[in-house]
């Protein structure tokens, strides 16, 4: 793959294929929309660079081709770069792997689940605003991209800088290998500011994290995670933005519903992660409710969990976010458990591993409620819409 390098201003290559199937590669040109009576094939990393604005129609299918390392296909939206893309309930905006079956005007194919990821890699959006990065420096390289692939900087200081509007997009079956333990999100977002809009998006089945924020300030809402590998929702390098209703079902292979990291630099900043529905998965050989690690700054309420095994945890790893935890850096509101069979207390869920640092009242804020008798979570009704509802009959 040539086409993206800073060094090379080669235009997106469209090559059309037949059956209304259009390969895409390279850089995306200014004035570019995706229409959905076509099904879009991403060939390795497609760029929408800085100044372009790529629009994708409602409905519209976009696929990504098989491949790992530097053969990976992803959507990535650079510094400075725009994606206008704006799906409705009824037709959402795919993006899966060609291997789906899925065809012009359909929500979803046949032939593929949740079980089946790592089949592409996904979507990454980088934008200006700030992060906390070690070294105190302002901008670095989004994981898994060289470094003279300057379209792949993330970092700045425009808290309201603005990479487009993301409305009801579906992201299914990916996260390839980019390096040795290193896989694409379903969705990345490094440095996204605040003027930029992301509701209504749902990540399927991805090998790695459902939905990873590497700092920034963009707020998100309205967001489903079911059966990714790692972590459904990880917030990294002073994350200071909002997640507001979510709901994460884990599947077999998955890690933490929340990975919460704090900042690598002396920069700080604070999430806020509320209203919020994580499902446990019986099966799976890890399948926290969540960990806050390193120095995490923020707060998290509203939570209703159920579904985990007896040892599952929420933990707060380490010293430096205990430390946090006991100066009021790290706050928790309503949290609601159904107690796994052999839990008698709702705080025995809440599991201090700090190796120094003690706490106190660390799991103060939870309760112990029966199954479907929770006054706190996510609206679960707004993500009717998804796949994973249809799919795994969630019932919304």
């Amino acid at each position: 793959f040539t086409g993206c390098s800073s060094d090379d201003d080669a235009p997106v290559i469209t090559a059309p294929v037949g059956d209304n199937v259009i390969n895409v590669s390279g850089e995306v040109s200014p004035g570019t929309t995706w229409t959905n009576d076509n099904i879009y094939v991403l060939n390795q990393k497609v760029v929408v660079p800085s100044g372009v604005e790529l629009t994708i129609e409602a409905g519209t299918i976009v696929k990504g081709k098989e491949g790992n390392g530097s053969l990976a296909s992803a959507l990535i939206v650079a510094q400075g770069g725009k994606l206008n893309a704006v799906g409705t309930a009824t037709e959402p905006i795919i993006f899966t792997s060609i291997n789906d079956n899925i065809e012009i005007g359909q929500t979803a194919g046949t032939n593929l689940d949740e079980t089946n990821s790592g089949l592409w890699g996904g979507l990454i959006v980088l934008g200006y605003a700030p992060c906390s990065f070690s070294g105190d420096v302002d901008v670095v390289q989004i994981e898994g991209i060289p470094a003279d692939d300057t379209f792949g900087l993330y970092g700045g200081d425009n808290a309201t800088d603005n990479s487009g509007v993301y409305k009801y997009i579906s992201i299914r079956h990916g996260g390839a290998l980019i390096g040795e333990g290193n896989e694409i999100n379903g969705l990345t977002l490094g440095g996204v500011g605040s003027g930029t809009v992301i509701e209504n998006i749902e990540v399927v089945a991805n090998v790695d994290d459902g939905i990873e924020f590497f700092g920034g300030t963009v707020n998100a809402s309205n967001l489903l995670v079911w059966a990714q590998g790692d972590d459904a929702l990880d917030i990294d390098q002073a994350y200071s933005g909002t997640i507001d209703n979510a709901v994460v079902v884990l599947g077999a292979n998955s890690d933490h519903a929340f990975e919460i990291d704090g900042p690598e630099g002396t920069a700080t900043g604070g999430f806020t992660l509320k209203n919020a529905t994580i499902v446990g998965n019986a099966v799976t050989q890890n399948g926290e409710y969540a960990d806050y690690r390193s120095s995490a700054m923020g707060r998290t309420e509203n939570i209703y969990a159920y579904g985990f095994k007896d040892s599952s945890d929420v933990e707060l790893d380490n010293d430096g976010v205990a430390t946090n935890y006991n100066d009021g850096l790290l706050t928790f509101g309503a949290w609601e458990i159904v107690l796994p069979a052999g839990v008698s207390d709702v705080m025995d869920i809440f599991a201090n591993k700090a190796e120094t640092v003690m706490v106190s009242g660390f799991g103060s804020t939870a309760s112990a409620v029966t199954e479907g008798a929770n006054t706190v979570g996510a609206t679960t009704s707004l993500l009717s819409w998804t796949y994973a509802n249809a799919k795994a009959g969630l019932g919304f």
